[in-house]
């Protein structure tokens, strides 16, 4: 019953997460608006990864995972009538709060079920997170933006109501683990480098989820709105559930350090072709291929710290995942301001996208002795 509770919030994550993608076209608002609504959805990410963790440790996973769903739930209610751009920043706002909690309580949940094979039980958890991202941008093609916002509510109500009624682990409590140790944390040089890698990678991967359609039918690539749903739903979004399956095994064998270095230098190739290609044929197979490189990325990098901080495991998994957010926070505007008023230079915006996935394989290298200096430890 916890892998289903924790499946299924990964999954409500995975439905909202394209989410602002595949409606901004609908808003038709600048590329510095479009970056600035994407700036707040990532300011509640940040604050609720940070808060999350060590509610969790003091607290437990029930009481972090309710209130997050809860205010997905709400804010996708609201979404179709905010009515105005400044209630979308707020509506936003309160979709990354509530998203940010939910990631870090469905992975923290999922990563203490068996410690042993974490990086595996976690790859295997965010193939949910990569069907959540098929179904959004595939239907938000075939329907109207409010219709899309209501059903995705309605079934995190229905995830909601399950993890209330879900038995979890009881709280390690004050006794166990203190508020104190989680801002110790920061101070860590390991979790920092796995944090900055965290940072790299989220900035690319959300700069798919929110660019890539806006560039596919964008003059450069010139495909039609379904068709770039599709190439971003059936390619993207599928790659990473393929990847994720593949490398759930192969986890069992190889490092986790190893096959994160290995996807970092596949995610560079593969991010410079894609804004290299016309064909929608060959873009779409070159977005599937980007997929793949990303996929094992995410969940592999939180086991990672999971292994490297067994004690306040939740607070650092927070910490990791905020820096993560804060990747979004950057990149969003970073490509939305390259890009121009117009998004008229999006394709020189989305090289941002190749040059972070260079700085990811630098950062691995520079990880594996403070990794190893952590297990010795």
């Amino acid at each position: 019953m916890l892998i289903l509770a924790a499946i299924l919030a990964i999954l409500v994550y995975g439905l909202v997460a394209p989410m602002l993608g595949a409606l901004m076209p609908s808003y038709h608002l600048t590329g510095d608006q479009n970056g600035v609504l994407a700036l707040v959805q990532a300011l509640g990410l940040i604050v609720a990864s940070l808060a999350a963790g060590p509610v969790i440790d003091i607290k437990g996973n029930k009481t972090a995972l309710t209130a997050g769903l809860g205010l997905v739930a709400i804010s996708l209610f609201w979404l179709p009538n905010a009515g105005s751009y400044n209630v979308l920043l707020v509506v936003y706002f309160i979709l990354g709060l509530g998203g940010g909690t939910v990631v870090t309580g469905a992975t923290a949940l999922a990563g203490g079920v068996n410690e042993q094979r974490r990086g595996s039980v976690l790859n295997f958890l965010n193939l949910f997170f990569g069907l959540g991202g098929i179904i959004t941008p595939f239907f938000s093609g075939y329907m109207r933006g409010d219709q899309l916002c209501y059903i995705v509510a309605s079934l995190t109500t229905l995830t909601l109501l399950v993890h209330v009624v879900t038995k979890m682990p009881a709280p390690s409590g004050e006794a166990a683990f203190k508020l104190s140790e989680a801002v110790g944390l920061l101070g860590r040089p390991t979790l920092l480098l796995l944090s900055f890698f965290l940072f790299l990678y989220v900035a690319c991967e959300v700069g798919i989820w929110n660019w890539l359609k806006i560039y596919l039918v964008s003059p450069a690539v010139g495909l039609n709105a379904t068709t770039a749903s599709n190439v971003v739903g059936f390619g993207f979004a599928f790659g990473l559930l393929v990847g994720r399956v593949v490398v759930s095994r192969i986890l069992i064998k190889v490092s986790a350090v190893s096959v994160t270095f290995a996807a970092a230098i596949f995610m560079a190739i593969m991010t410079l072709a894609m804004l290299h290609v016309e064909s929608s044929v060959l873009v779409a197979v070159i977005v599937f291929c980007v997929g793949l490189a990303m996929a094992p990325m995410f969940p592999t990098i939180l086991a990672m710290v999971g292994d490297a901080f067994p004690r306040g495991t939740a607070s650092a998994t927070g910490i990791a995942i905020t820096f993560g957010w804060i990747g979004l926070a950057v990149s969003s505007p970073m490509i939305g301001k390259i890009s121009g008023p117009t998004n008229g230079n999006l394709q020189n915006g989305l090289l941002l996208l190749p040059i972070f996935s260079v700085l990811m394989v630098l950062v691995n290298l520079v990880l594996r002795p403070a990794l190893r200096r952590s297990a010795a430890a």
